[in-house]
Order: C-alpha cells, then structure tokens, then sequence
C-alpha cells in the first residue's frame, strides 16, 4: 500500500494518496509555454515534480506523467488578453512560431537533463491536439456549459456553482469592487475563452479552423484536452506552480469537470511556492530573471542548484542570491566529499539496505509531504556514521539518492576549463603585471573571481582554479 502522505490543494491539508487504480498513478503538470528561456524560478516547480514522480516510484508505484508543452494559445495578459506570446517570441527574435517553439523546447529539455529530472511518460503540444480541443468545446456548448461571443466561445462560471470553491474565490466581491460590466459580449466577469477567433483584419501566425470560425484553443482547454486523451476522465494527481491555482487550475476543474460530469475530476491537486529574487517573483514579463545557463556560466553546476532547491520545501518561498546558492555549492561538494571513502566500494544488497533504520528515517521524510530538507539531514547522518560497513553505507546512500537525484556517488568532477571570456581577462591580467600596473591587475583578479576563476600568483606566474563565483 502506498505511504505517501500529500498536501492536497483540494482539501487544504495533507492526503494519504489512495490510487485510483491499485498500483498506478496518473499524474498531470502544467508544462512550459515555449516562447522564452524558462527561468531557475520556472524549473524549481520541475524539480518538485521530479521529486513527487520519483518518491510515487521509489514506493512501489507505476506513474503515467503526462507534462504538455504549451506551444499556442497563452495570451500575454493570461486573461484571454492580449498578443499570444508565442506570436511575441517570433517577432521578437524574427522567426517562425515553429522554429521558437522547437528551440525553446529543446533549451526547456536540456535543462531538465541537467537537473537529473526524470524525464516524463509523455510530452504532447498543445498544437497536436486541435481536434481534441475542438471537441471538448463543442461538448461544452451541447451541454449549456458554453456560449458564443463576439471573439470567440466562452465558458458560462454561471452554469458551473462550483467554480469559486478550489481557490476560494469570492466571486460577488470582485464584482462589486470592479464596479463595471462583465467585458462586451460576455455573461459573467470570470467568463474565460474556450476558442479564440482570429481578427477579421488580419491573419495569425497560428490558427485552425473551427465550427465557429479560425480561430485558435483558450489556454485552459489544452490541458483538460491532453489529459483526457492521455490520462482518461479521473485520474489521480496535477501539479504545477502556486501562481496557477486562481485562474488556470481553477477554469481546468470547471470546464473539466461540466464536460466529464464527474466531481472530482483529480482526486489530489499539488502546487509548489514561488522563487523570489530581491523580495520579487521572478518573471519574464519584466525582463527580471536568471536561466540555469547563466549560473553554468558563472562556474556552478546544475546539480547546485538542484541542491539549492532541496534545500527548502517546495511548498515555502525560496529566496534566490547567489551567496546562497554558494552555500548550496559547498553543502553538495561537502556532502560528497564525505562520502569520498566509499570511491570503489562495491554497495551491497539494496533490500538489506532499506531494512536499516537510516532508510525508515529516510523515507519517513519523503513520506511526509515530500520534506527534502530533513531528507537531506538524514543523508548528511548516513555520510558521517562511522558505525556502518562501507558496503552498506553506499548502498543506503544510492538508495536515497534515488531520491535526491545529486549524484552523491558518481566520480568527483573535473574542474572546468576556461570560457574564452575568462582567457581573455587572465591574459589581460597578465599583461597588465608586466608593466607593472598593479591597480589594474588587483581589478581584473575580481572580475575574475566574480566569475569563479581564483588566481593565485607565483614565482612562475599567475595560476588559477575553479572556484564558487562570488
């Protein structure tokens, strides 16, 4: 029997996870929109799930993981205003839809590798199921779910009473403090598209056609839509980021379930908090953030800032600076060092291993609502017991890195070499200390540490090594 024990969006507290399907999980997250690099606060929610698909593993249970990528449909202003961003992206870098989807997908995957993130059991785009779409909306319509407007078709909040409850909306409140009409056209204030209509005045970069005319899918039909088709009408579990509950998870569970007739139509919703940078969520709207490529190019590794991550609930704010993720760095490094004695150490039998306390202390963490921090704790414990044969020690350690996805055990890593942006400073320095021009070599040694290059001077010249980034 599964032990998890989730917090649960739904109910507002923490569920044991009773599967539908006795040793199956059918699990659903929000994935990117692909019109941008996705930024450290974007793969923080990624890393989450990694850890809720890999603990749903480690405990016995087969997942179906269903992650879309949305590649139409996301209006900029997430309330069925605005430009899609995917049209943004292409006028801003002077390409195709296609070609930004295509290279922003394969950033978005590249960085999950990196990560250790186990990749999902599927990964459809929204704009391979069109006619999916189509259906659901034409079923809404059919059952006084929908409406037609003058830009598209919308759905009634009116026809569904349980639309204010999954975020506890206070639906007459908000009307009353906006004081105006519903938009043009539309019944209720919270009315959101289904399918957009193209503009009679010009052609998209992305549209279909439909029933009621070209047109392109509302965000939130695509994720009711894949799922279906890959998950089925119920299935047991959807995650994604806290800033998804109030508007797309919520219209996802109207239309979803006005269309299915069932209720509920996930049994266990999870959503992570927010990366915050300077007391700010990060965004990419303003222009404000970090990808995971920037920090490699500053001397991190991936895994630090999967080490970063661990290192607070997914359900608490993170509070991202670059000095802590320097304490992430040399936590990870210290942890393997310590575990450096068990570098040729053949692991022993890994069902012996999960008979030993440390694993039920272990496993009592991610049990408990996936608490990486005090899993983490039990792992620096394991490293430290000098009262375990080294056999047994590196068969504990893989088994709750099975877990934590750090590598504890793989090979220390090579430093790495300079970018031609550091070659280029070290050079500069070099010369600078010919002529002796000390003031201009003490400012380049910074750069240079800024950087993550240290540089220490001798008799033969100046050498350097790879240090954390200050």
């Amino acid at each position: 029997m599964p032990t998890l024990k989730l917090y649960n969006t739904l109910t507002r507290r923490q569920d044991l996870l009773r599967p539908i399907i006795e040793g199956q999980v059918g699990l659903y997250c929000c994935g990117p929109t692909v019109y941008h690099d996705a930024h450290i606060g974007n793969l923080r929610t990624f890393v989450f799930v990694d850890l809720l698909v890999r603990a749903l593993r480690l405990d016995g249970l087969e997942v179906n993981h269903v992650c879309n990528i949305t590649d139409v449909g996301h209006l900029v202003g997430d309330t069925d205003t605005g430009e899609d961003k995917m049209e943004q992206g292409a006028r801003r870098e002077n390409r195709s839809v296609w070609e930004i989807a295509a290279h922003y997908t394969g950033l978005f995957l590249r960085d999950l590798s990196r990560l250790n993130v186990v990749d999902a059991t599927h990964r459809p785009k929204a704009t391979d199921y069109i006619p999916e779409q189509i259906a659901m909306v034409r079923g809404l319509m059919e059952k006084g779910h929908a409406y037609r407007a003058e830009d598209g078709v919308y759905f009634d909040v009116a026809s569904f009473p349980a639309y204010s409850d999954f975020a506890r909306k206070d639906l007459k409140g908000q009307e009353a403090a906006a004081r105006t009409a519903p938009k043009a056209g539309l019944r209720n204030h919270e009315d959101f598209a289904l399918w957009k209509l193209s503009p009679k005045d010009s052609k998209r970069l992305m549209e279909w056609d439909s029933p009621w005319g070209k047109g392109f899918p509302g965000w939130h039909i695509e994720c009711s839509a894949m799922s279906l088709k890959l998950l089925g009408p119920h299935f047991d579990i959807h995650c994604g980021a806290i800033d998804l509950i109030p508007l797309h998870h919520t219209n996802e569970i109207a239309q979803s379930e006005a269309y299915l007739g069932v209720h509920p139509w996930v049994n266990l919703w999870m959503h992570g908090e927010f990366l915050i940078l300077d007391k700010g969520k990060m965004s990419k709207s303003g222009g404000d953030f970090l990808t995971l490529q920037s920090l490699l190019d500053k001397g991190y590794e991936a895994l630090d800032y999967r080490f970063f991550c661990l290192g607070t609930h997914y359900r608490a704010l993170l509070n991202f600076s670059f000095e802590a993720l320097d304490g992430a760095r040399a936590g990870r490094l210290g942890l393997k060092a310590k575990l450096g004695e068990l570098s040729g150490i053949k692991p022993g039998p890994m069902d012996e291993a999960k008979k030993h306390p440390l694993w039920a202390k272990f496993w009592e963490q991610v049990a408990d609502d996936l608490n990486a921090p005090r899993a983490l704790a039990v792992a620096w414990e394991t490293a430290k017991s000098a009262d375990l044969a080294p056999a047994l020690k590196a068969a504990l350690v893989l088994a709750m890195d099975a877990w934590l996805g750090l590598d504890l055990l793989a090979p220390p890593e090579s430093p790495r070499g300079l970018a031609p942006e550091e070659e280029a400073l070290l050079l500069e320095r070099a010369e600078a200390r010919g002529r002796k021009d000390w003031a201009r070599a003490d400012a380049l040694r910074l750069s240079l540490e800024q950087l993550g290059v240290l540089v220490k001077d001798g008799k033969d010249g100046q050498r350097w090594e790879r240090g954390a980034p200050r």
